[in-house]
């Protein structure tokens, strides 16, 4: 019988390998690189030639003191993150529903969703050109006005306002697709009872809306908080600098000074490793909790 399925739908089999090869090669294949972090690994003498150390590369790397400042770092911006950038998409995504002219949410939608796919290299310019302290455009124009410049790149609190709000103008019209899809799907007649009830737009966005798209907000919200760990290295790289080093140095340029920089690729792959069974700690964790107090999950 399964044979026979098979073969009757060979196509969506042969469609559904293509992921998973891709998957093996550049997902499962470089986990034998991993074990680089119980080696003394030396370029010259590759993987298998090198030396095991056991957990030594551990304990270096623990006792490191800018390691748990990068951790900390890491944590504090991926929670305010998830703070201010994570119910952007949702908001967004909810007035857009809302709009009744299409040729308005159509525009809407593709300026919303033009700076996704701006390189963080892009936009760290950008950033520099309107906030610098000397030749940004925001603090020329405040000067003009009499007012004094926020240092917005140079001193630790404004930078962190300016990291996050430039991470929601980023991601946020991105994100507003997957709740927007999610709202397709929604019964039409369920709005037009509740209206015919009496229910005001806020509750029907409150009792419909938001319990529509509840699903792929617990999907995305674990996900998310499995990357409490994982950071991507281009936008504290681009946008941080020396002066705020205390808060834009993170896990990822970490990884980056002493594996490229300092060429101490045991230490380097101990972090990463690190970072991938603490990140699987906190998806199970938070699916866990999200089956406990919802009864939904991803896993």
């Amino acid at each position: 019988m399964n044979l026979t399925y098979l073969k009757r739908y060979w196509q969506l089999y042969a469609l559904i390998s293509l992921p998973i090869i891709y998957f093996l090669i550049f997902r499962y294949g470089p986990m034998y690189g991993v074990q680089i972090a119980f080696k003394d690994f030396n370029l010259f003498q590759g993987i298998n030639g090198s030396e095991w150390i056991g957990f030594d590369a551990f304990r270096e790397v623990f006792a490191m003191p800018d390691f748990y400042t990068t951790l900390r770092n890491t944590f504090m911006l991926n929670f305010l993150d998830l703070i201010v950038s994570f119910p952007a998409p949702i908001i967004l995504a909810i007035m857009l529903y809302e709009v009744r002219f299409k040729w308005f949410k159509k525009i809407s939608q593709t300026i919303l969703y033009i700076p996704h796919f701006i390189s963080w290299v892009i936009i760290g310019g950008i950033v520099y050109q309107l906030f610098g302290n000397q030749s940004g455009m925001v603090n020329n124009l405040l000067q003009s006005m009499g007012f004094d410049s926020i240092p917005f790149l140079t001193e630790k609190n404004s930078w962190l306002v300016t990291y996050l709000f430039t991470g929601v103008w980023q991601s946020a019209g991105w994100g507003t697709i997957l709740y927007l899809a999610a709202l397709t799907g929604v019964n039409k007649e369920l709005f037009e009872a509740a209206e015919i009830d009496g229910a005001t737009r806020l509750k029907r966005i409150w009792h419909i809306t938001i319990p529509s798209i509840k699903p792929t907000i617990i999907t995305l919200l674990i996900l998310n908080l499995g990357n409490m760990v994982s950071i991507g290295f281009d936008r504290p790289y681009v946008i941080g600098n020396t002066a705020v080093r205390e808060y834009s140095d993170v896990l990822s340029t970490f990884v980056y000074r002493i594996g490229l920089q300092s060429g101490q690729y045991t230490l380097a792959t101990v972090v990463g490793l690190f970072q991938a069974v603490v990140g699987l700690v906190f998806v199970l964790g938070s699916n866990y909790l999200s089956k406990k107090t919802t009864g939904e999950g991803i896993l």
